[in-house]
């Protein structure tokens, strides 16, 4: 998000008050059973990895959760087999009011918000590690993350695109006793099902066709430090029963070898895919999700902190303009009316761009006047000849070209590079390429620029 380590503080007391959420069985074979939300999440479904467990054969492993925010309750379904209902209606997410009755299953559970508190712990910064954020939300994340950095255990991640999630993990292990030690990240999702078990666990020569060498996995060049597994739900299923012994044993077995060695890793793993829901699909082990979940740490996205969105804002301003160069407060009302779908990745990349072509005057109250000089060179890619609409099409690619380019020569040609920051999808930028010919069209998928 940002590179910036100092904090300080807010005057709060530590902690914030949040209605007691309970919920009560009323009806079904677990008629009794109470649930309470003391956290950020509780979860309902038949595992052992649920907060309210229920026997009902009917209700999904995970079948929905409850998350707190501030000054609400969020009911979400986790794709379950036979659907949640509140208040006899179907719903996939809905805020969970007082009195209302919530149908999985068999089963009929009321939501009872009473009147005693639930103290919340938040923190007195406003930044963690490169993390940024005054906001409330951001604020309880730096208590969890005060309190997980230093230990030991495995974390599991979970936020949409964009908001953040490895800088989480780096967040995490420069708190950590492992700080001096290498922290290894790996695209889960960035490496072909045949490749992905080599890059983790390594292999010995003659493992496989072409493997003429023995190589070290991602694991041992991890040992002593961390390593941060990205998109852990695309992990294949052969691999997630590897993954799952590694971390009973701490052991690795580097493919095609008889003996299996110690290594001493901490592991963060993070998805933008909701790992319960794959549970209950079938395409993500249980088990292992149980494993990886010791603590899990959900980021807010960026449209629940709004708060933030200026303080990052000028951040980002100050890093691509310079800190001589005041903020434009012309920006302020199109920054506060977007929904922000890209999360900070997407505000990140508006005022890199927005600096890049000066969009706005660097004179904070400055309107724009047809008199007004264009920045140079800008008159010369604006096709007045052409009606509006038009125009605007022409531009857009004109754009996608000169942002392209300039995005690789920053990252030396490197595609890959190139698409994560600019948080899209590898292929898609490689045929975006194509299309402003910016490759030929019949090169390799996995040619770099």
């Amino acid at each position: 998000m940002a590179d910036d380590r100092s904090t300080r503080s807010l005057g709060t007391t530590g902690e914030m008050a949040l209605a007691r959420v309970e919920l009560h069985v009323i009806d079904g074979p677990d008629r009794g059973a109470k649930g309470a939300l003391t956290g950020s999440t509780l979860r309902v479904g038949t595992s052992a990895t649920c907060d309210l467990r229920l026997t009902d054969d009917t209700v999904s492993r995970m079948h929905f959760e409850l998350r707190s925010s501030e000054g609400s309750c969020v009911l979400t379904d986790l794709s379950s087999t036979n659907g949640t209902f509140v208040d006899g209606v179907r719903v996939h997410s809905c805020q969970a009011v007082s009195g209302a009755t919530v149908r999985c299953g068999r089963t009929t559970i009321r939501v009872h918000v009473g009147e005693s508190r639930v103290a919340i712990p938040i923190s007195s910064r406003f930044a963690f590690g490169e993390l940024i954020g005054a906001s409330v939300e951001m604020r309880r994340l730096y208590a969890v993350l005060e309190r997980v950095a230093p230990t030991e255990a495995t974390v599991l991640v979970e936020g949409e695109t964009g908001t953040g999630k490895e800088v989480v993990a780096r967040a995490i292990h420069g708190a950590s006793q492992r700080a001096s030690r290498p922290l290894v990240v790996v695209d889960c999702g960035a490496f072909a099902d045949q490749l992905i078990e080599s890059e983790l666990f390594g292999h010995v020569r003659g493992a496989f066709t072409g493997a003429i060498t023995s190589r070290r996995g991602l694991f041992e060049e991890a040992d002593g430090g961390t390593i941060f597994l990205d998109e852990i739900g695309e992990l294949p299923l052969g691999l997630q029963a590897k993954l799952l012994r590694l971390l009973e044993t701490r052991e690795v077995r580097p493919l095609g070898a008889n003996v299996a060695h110690k290594v001493d890793v901490r592991i963060v793993a993070a998805t933008n895919r909701a790992l319960a829901q794959a549970v209950n699909d079938g395409t993500f082990r249980e088990d292992l999700y149980y494993r990886l979940a010791v603590v899990e740490i959900l980021i807010p996205p960026l449209r629940a902190r709004r708060d933030d969105v200026l303080l990052l804002a000028r951040h980002f301003h100050k890093a691509y303009a310079g800190p001589d160069v005041p903020f434009p407060m012309g920006l302020v009302p199109t920054l506060m009316s977007r929904g922000w779908p890209g999360n900070v990745r997407e505000l990140r990349n508006f005022i890199e761009r927005a600096v890049a072509i000066q969009w706005i005057s660097d004179t904070d109250a400055e309107v724009a006047s047809p008199e007004k000089e264009l920045p140079p060179g800008m008159a010369a890619l604006i096709p007045v000849h052409l009606p509006l609409t038009e125009a605007r099409d022409v531009w857009n690619k004109r754009f996608e070209s000169l942002y392209i380019r300039a995005l690789l020569k920053r990252t030396g040609g490197n595609v890959t590079q190139a698409a994560a920051a600019a948080g899209v999808n590898r292929r898609w930028l490689q045929r975006l390429m194509t299309q402003q010919r910016l490759r030929e069209a019949d090169e390799g998928e996995d040619d770099e620029a």
